[in-house]
Parts: structure tokens; sequence; C-alpha cells
């Protein structure tokens, strides 16, 4: 049975939040697996998602990082 790759995961749930990220406002809608959002809030990527807001807020540290991955996994950039 092969190993779940946890951090993987959360990577690519952070990537798409950069690609969901409402301008501006550095918050992306919240409508991806709880576990990630709980694992990148732990990990300082974003704001505590267990709020009644529909939205998550990045970091500073999460918004780079997201955008970096953004650009890794889809070929984004912040120039398109």
């Amino acid at each position: 049975m092969k190993t779940v790759d946890i951090d993987a995961i959360d990577a690519v749930v952070l990537a798409l939040l950069w690609l969901n990220l409402r301008e501006q406002t550095g918050r992306a809608w919240k409508s991806l697996n709880w576990d990630a959002l709980d694992r990148l809030y732990l990990k300082g990527m974003v704001g505590n998602p267990a709020s009644h807001a529909k939205t998550v807020e990045l970091t500073d540290i999460g918004l780079r990082e997201a955008m970096r991955l953004a650009a890794q996994y889809f070929g984004w950039s912040s120039e398109e």
C-alpha cells in the first residue's frame, strides 16, 4: 500500500488557494479539504479556517509560497 504524501497535498491546496484569491484582499474561498486547511494554518500559511467566514486569509508567507507553487504546478505567473 502506498503512503499518502500529506505535504504534497498541502502544497497543491495552497497553490489552488492562490488561483482562487479574491483581488486585493489576500483571501480565498475555503472550499478545499478541511484537514489540509488546518495543516496550512498550523504551518502559518493561512489564518484560522475555523471561522464563520466563507474565505480564509493567506499570510504574507502563505501568499509568497502559494504564488511559487501555483507557478510550479500550473505554470501561472503574476505577470499574466
